[in-house]
């Protein structure tokens, strides 16, 4: 990817909103804005929309219209040249009734009006191009390429009047626009900020990397953690900023430190990501940003390999800093040296020397998943302490086996088995399986592609539901479509297993105990799953069973045996 030289960034920008308004001016515009039609905005555009409204984005003014889009897409600059690697749009259904000319209310997903759009262009957008021009490739495991396929398949863009923010009743004293932000830094009088952000809490090594770069360039150390929308499985944003206060006011010096929150919706796109995020911190008032391995990096795609390599973002921020104006601090793996008790990179150490590192899956599987404390070299102890709180050990946590497979391919049979040996085991299980959620949940859907979409999503959210609240869940439906299943590994998060029920399709049609299989290729039934609608398999599934020589019980006990394995079911 390259990136041509074009003007310097506007450091930032004003605001969009009219936050000035008298309490009698703003009732006017809500009373107009009420009368207007509406489009109700996700998550994801309600913290874009925030972040267009108080200039994090600067200079971008608005939502995009098609020739910023397209722009973005092809250079990661906008029309005028301005470097800005993120598309920023609001999408809307096609069916979605709006003129051009039109005011349109934008209103939250509680119906609270935030803004009044002017409409002044609708286009169309292609989803796989998007996915392979800012992600690198069209791969659903993607998060959010997997979100990307329930977007509306249009654009709007127009003049932007936003008359709230979204409400954050949550940490609100360390929620700062970017005026306040700078605000508070230039007054610790120091010329240099290197802003710092990690979708993980913060153990010792982060502490040390942290206060090593405020030492390095003699400046302040912005602590700006992500609080709008993170990689799915993160560490929720309540812990993390409970680590960072409990640091930040302990282990900190006071006037070269600020902890402050961005709501933004990460997009996890590796090295376009670390250039907007450069971007949006020089709005903030950072002129130097820490950049780690594979910053913003989604994790394996669907064949177990990762979708950017290490230091691809490094490398990009790099060659975009001096028309940033935001020098990159890269920093590589780094150590604990037991013998001085301090960490180094390991880059610089010499061979032999004696060292301890613990892995970001060591922390979640070896110790938090089992219950065991963080070692204090690692994690200082009010830390390790607020992550045993939030996240207990894995057997007294939620999880989703979710089977995915042909009609008849043994899904409900293998998940009454497991059922009954978990109740043995003492963990109790709900169980959705797909014909008896099609009539209590989602009665009156069809077979369509978008109906059987809705229906997986549904379940998908009542596992995710279950699983937030320490329950474990058996879903058993053929959800065909990749993306699909994508989309809702991404709603349950960690705690999420993919069970593809690989028995094929010669096998169960030559059981076809319901006959469904004959109706279909007489043509009594139309788009049945693996006759004339398809079949997409999983491509990289954490469990592969058949229930083609294989007896139904013996596949149910490998699932709980690896289920023991990983700790989420104590042997007995």
């Amino acid at each position: 990817m390259i990136v041509e030289k074009a003007r310097l960034i506007a450091p930032y920008g004003g605001f969009l909103t009219n936050l000035l308004l008298s309490r009698e001016q703003l009732a006017e515009q809500d009373a107009y804005a009420k009368s207007l039609p509406y489009v109700q905005i996700s998550a994801r555009v309600e913290c874009d929309l925030e972040l267009l409204a108080v200039g994090a984005f600067s200079p971008l003014t608005g939502f995009m219209n098609s020739g910023d889009f397209q722009s973005v897409l092809d250079t990661m600059r906008l029309s005028d040249g301005t470097l800005f690697p993120m598309p920023i749009t609001l999408p809307v259904d096609a069916e979605t009734d709006i003129k051009l000319g039109a005011d349109i209310a934008l209103r939250d997903r509680k119906n609270m009006i935030l803004a009044i759009m002017t409409v002044e262009e609708k286009y169309e957008w292609d989803l796989e191009e998007t996915a392979v021009k800012v992600f690198g490739k069209f791969d659903s495991r993607h998060p959010i390429i997997a979100e990307m396929h329930r977007w509306g398949k249009v654009n709007i863009a127009g003049k932007l009047k936003v008359l709230r923010l979204p409400t954050h009743l949550d940490f609100a004293e360390l929620r700062r626009s970017p005026a306040e932000t700078r605000a508070v830094l230039e007054s610790y009088g120091h010329d240099n900020v290197v802003a710092f952000q990690t979708r993980n809490p913060l153990h010792r090594v982060h502490e040390a990397l942290t206060k090593r770069a405020a030492s390095n360039i003699d400046g302040v150390l912005l602590l700006h953690p992500v609080v709008g929308m993170t990689q799915p499985g993160d560490v929720d944003h309540y812990t993390r900023v409970r680590v960072y206060k409990t640091l930040i006011d302990n282990h900190y010096e006071e006037d070269r430190s600020l902890l402050s929150l961005l709501p933004l919706a990460m997009r996890m796109a590796g090295p376009r990501e670390a250039v907007w995020h450069a971007i949006i911190r020089r709005n903030y008032g950072a002129n130097h940003l820490i950049v780690g391995r594979d910053h913003a990096g989604p994790g394996p795609d669907s064949n177990g390999k990762p979708f950017y390599g290490p230091y691809d973002a490094q490398d990009m921020i790099v060659r975009c800093a001096d028309e940033l104006g935001v020098k990159p601090v890269p920093f590589t793996e780094m150590v604990y040296l037991e013998d001085e008790d301090r960490y180094e990179e390991n880059s610089k150490l010499p061979n032999g020397a004696k060292v301890k590192k613990i892995s970001g899956t060591q922390v979640r599987e070896e110790y938090l998943g089992r219950g065991i404390q963080l070692p204090p070299w690692f994690s200082r102890p009010a830390v390790a302490e607020i992550l045993a709180e939030s996240y207990p050990p894995r057997h007294r946590r939620g999880i989703c086996l979710w089977f995915t497979g042909l009609s008849g391919s043994g899904k409900s049979t293998t998940a009454e088995h497991i059922v009954n040996l978990l109740l043995e085991k003492g963990r109790n299980v709900t169980v959705l399986d797909g014909d008896i959620v099609r009539t209590h949940l989602s009665r009156g859907l069809g077979f369509s592609k978008e109906d059987r979409d809705t229906n997986i999503r549904r379940i998908g959210y009542v596992a995710s539901e279950i699983v937030r609240h320490g329950g474990m869940v058996i879903c058993a439906a053929i959800s065909p479509y990749r993306a699909t299943r994508e989309d809702v590994r991404n709603m349950v998060g960690d705690g999420f297993m993919e069970i593809h029920m690989a028995t094929s399709l010669e096998f169960v049609e030559a059981q076809d105990i319901k006959g469904l299989y004959a109706k279909a290729r007489r043509g009594e039934i139309k788009d049945f799953t693996g006759i004339d609608d398809p079949y997409e398999p999983p491509l990289n599934p954490d469990f592969t069973l058949s229930a083609e020589n294989t007896l139904a019980e013996d596949n149910a006990r490998l699932v709980v045996s690896q289920l023991i394995r990983l700790g989420y079911v104590r042997p007995r």
